[in-house]
């Protein structure tokens, strides 16, 4: 660790993603920048994962594999061992592209009103190939109200003491907590996007929560939405309507980029 640059801390949470998870390490561990605190927490794989972390265990800040309750669970408990000024997570199935963690802590160091800063994302399928681009784009307190969210989590980098003030993840999310943290701190102090720099690399394959359980996804969104005074007739609630009416087609265009076979939700 070089103790003249800030310290970030990077959470990786995982269950049972031996097929992807060396890859998202070393994505992590290869980036250029010098005081890294790398915390794994693993929910008991039985998949061969324990044995990949322990090969790059020397490394690690902190790491443990048990049964939790799930990836909220596992994110808030490794935030809650981390020292960083500067904090971001990376899901077992994602990548970081070069240059990302250092890219986003020069920005941060010298805007110190911004709170969190994100780039942009590519989509890949489970052989690593770019199969799309998430759409990010530049949000705000307000427009992250309305159902504009453009935040790509695995590109996400928020300061540690913001993270303090308003975390943790709320437990009773399973797929809305990054969109939950992302109205709590851009209530508090600014959030900016950094287009046309590629930070990390979002993995679609047929078992992603992305894939299987988007359905749960803008229900959660509209617990944040009334949680914050918002009313029923308001554009995030339409915009849940318009996406109920197009999630077969969103849901089939999304299988059919990572070539799974349509499955029963549940």
């Amino acid at each position: 660790m070089n103790s003249n640059k800030p310290l970030v801390s990077i959470i990786t949470p995982s269950f049972n993603q031996a097929k992807f998870l060396r890859q998202t390490i070393e994505s992590v561990l290869t980036q250029d920048y010098p005081n890294l605190e790398y915390i794994i927490i693993d929910g008991g794989s039985t998949d061969g994962s324990q044995e990949i972390i322990k090969e790059y265990e020397d490394r690690l800040a902190y790491w443990e594999s048990i049964s939790d309750r799930g990836q909220t669970d596992a994110i808030n408990k490794g935030f809650a061992k981390a020292n960083g000024e500067y904090l971001a997570w990376l899901n077992s199935d994602d990548v970081y592209q070069p240059g990302a963690v250092a890219q986003a802590v020069d920005y941060l160091e010298s805007h110190p009103d911004v709170g969190l800063v994100y780039s942009d994302c590519t989509f890949i399928d489970a052989e690593g190939r770019t199969i799309g681009q998430f759409p990010a784009a530049q949000t705000d307190y307000q427009r992250l109200r309305r159902g504009f969210v453009h935040i790509p989590q695995q590109s996400a980098f928020f300061r540690g003491d913001l993270w303090r003030k308003v975390g943790p993840l709320d437990p009773s999310f399973y797929f809305a907590m990054d969109y939950d943290l992302w109205v709590r701190l851009a209530a508090q102090a600014p959030v900016v996007y950094l287009a046309g720099r590629v930070w990390a690399s979002f993995r679609l394959h047929g078992d992603a929560k992305t894939i299987a359980a988007d359905a749960r996804c803008w229900p959660e969104m509209l617990r944040v939405h009334y949680r914050e005074g918002g009313k029923w007739l308001s554009p995030i609630v339409i915009k849940y309507g318009l996406r109920r009416l197009a999630a077969p087609l969103i849901n089939w265009r999304r299988k059919r980029m990572v070539g799974s076979e349509p499955k029963d939700e549940k």
